[in-house]
């Protein structure tokens, strides 16, 4: 994986600055926080401001900030218009009329699936191992707590950043009912490079190698069911065949069933 703390030429150099003076002392506290110069040349900027935190990528033709938002945008249109138990991402978990399982997202990036999983009522842990990624998503949870109508929903989601892999070996306590991961694809297609998230975030996080042994240690945890979200024409990870696969217009969902979930 890229180190984007790394100084060598060509490597991804990332800053943090303050969108005002009255927020200095925050964005250097965040800076030390995370390993990251603050200020200087760079081609990412981490910005701290009155929204919150987003990533802002520098230079001509920059795609705007990134940021996460529970509560407006995307997110807000999803929860008020649809969102319901009936999506395909609803049924790969098991939602079902009186079944709610408990839910470990082990590649939570922005953190919209986990959205959708608690927003339906599931309690869902959340792990993401790219600590500027997990600065973006702790501080979307911390806003998202403040308000009337998303707070509710945040509380359902618990947030912790390290590797995945080293978690799930060692994790404390009852096993989650499922485990989701949606691991980073390699990308063929150019068109991904569309979505605005996607050109930022592919410098800094890079590919899911290791996506076999992930995979792993969730077949090793989970009590009931490992899904793993793919591109629709992509291969299976390495290892175990899943059971069955739900298939939508351009991603899938390969689900290893071990026991039926019940209310």
């Amino acid at each position: 994986m890229p180190n984007p703390q790394t100084a060598a030429p060509g490597a991804t150099i990332i800053r943090v600055e303050a969108l005002s003076p009255a927020l200095t002392e925050t964005a250097r506290h965040l800076a030390t926080q995370l390993g990251l110069p603050f200020g200087g040349e760079a081609g990412f900027s981490l910005q701290w401001g009155g929204n919150g935190l987003q990533l802002q990528e520098l230079g001509p033709g920059a795609a705007g900030p990134v940021r996460v938002d529970f509560v407006e945008g995307a997110l807000a249109h999803r929860r008020l218009q649809g969102g319901g138990s009936g999506q395909m991402i609803a049924k790969a978990v098991g939602i079902q009329p009186g079944v709610r399982p408990t839910i470990l997202d082990a590649t939570a990036g922005l953190g919209r699936d986990a959205f959708v999983f608690a927003q339906l009522g599931c309690e869902v842990s959340l792990i993401e191992r790219q600590p500027i990624v997990a600065a973006l998503l702790a501080d979307g949870l911390r806003r998202a707590a403040n308000d009337a109508d998303v707070g509710p929903i945040a509380q359902r989601m618990h947030l912790q950043q390290g590797n995945a892999i080293a978690l799930m070996q060692s994790w404390p306590g009852e096993a989650p009912q499922v485990i989701y991961l949606d691991p980073m694809f390699p990308h063929r297609d150019k068109s991904a490079l569309v979505k605005k998230e996607m050109r930022v975030f592919r410098p800094l996080v890079g590919d899911d190698d290791d996506a076999p042994q992930l995979l792993q240690a969730a077949l090793a945890l989970a009590s009931h069911r490992v899904v793993v979200k793919r591109p629709r024409k992509a291969p299976c990870i390495a290892g175990a065949p899943p059971s069955y696969t739900l298939e939508g217009k351009s991603s899938r969902f390969d689900i290893y069933a071990f026991k039926s979930l019940k209310a």
